[in-house]
């Protein structure tokens, strides 16, 4: 599992490796069943604190993308989520909301947004078919 981690975007690390896990999930390069490293190898191969890792597979196990096993480790899990629909998409609209609202300090228009959605979506698929 190749994670790469960076300061300079002031993204907590935490978050970074939870968006970067949901990221080999949703792309195929995780798949159900693949244990996670425990928790202090990556933080060692990260470089940083073992609380860190700890609270991104928190976040992670809350989520439902992953699962922790008594003594066994952390696996990607096997049902995604229990979620309705409505639910999917009011949590997709507040992530949406928080995207335009950066886009808008960034000042970056509407179009762009949707042209690096369908671009992000493409290499996504690729990366599926691999």
């Amino acid at each position: 599992m190749q994670i790469h981690i960076t300061s300079a975007d002031g993204v907590p690390i935490y978050i970074q490796i939870v968006n970067q896990v949901k990221h080999l999930a949703a792309s195929g390069r995780l798949t159900p069943g693949d244990e996670l490293p425990p928790i202090r190898v990556l933080a060692e191969q990260l470089l940083v604190n073992p609380n860190t890792v700890a609270r991104a597979y928190l976040e992670l196990e809350r989520a439902g993308v992953v699962t922790k096993r008594h003594g066994s480790g952390t696996y990607v899990a096997e049902v995604r989520t229990s979620l309705s629909k409505p639910d999917k998409i009011k949590i997709l609209a507040n992530r949406t909301d928080a995207l335009l609202t950066e886009a808008k300090h960034l000042d970056v228009d509407l179009s762009e947004i949707i042209k690096l959605l369908r671009e992000r979506d493409e290499l996504m698929e690729k990366e599926i078919r691999k």
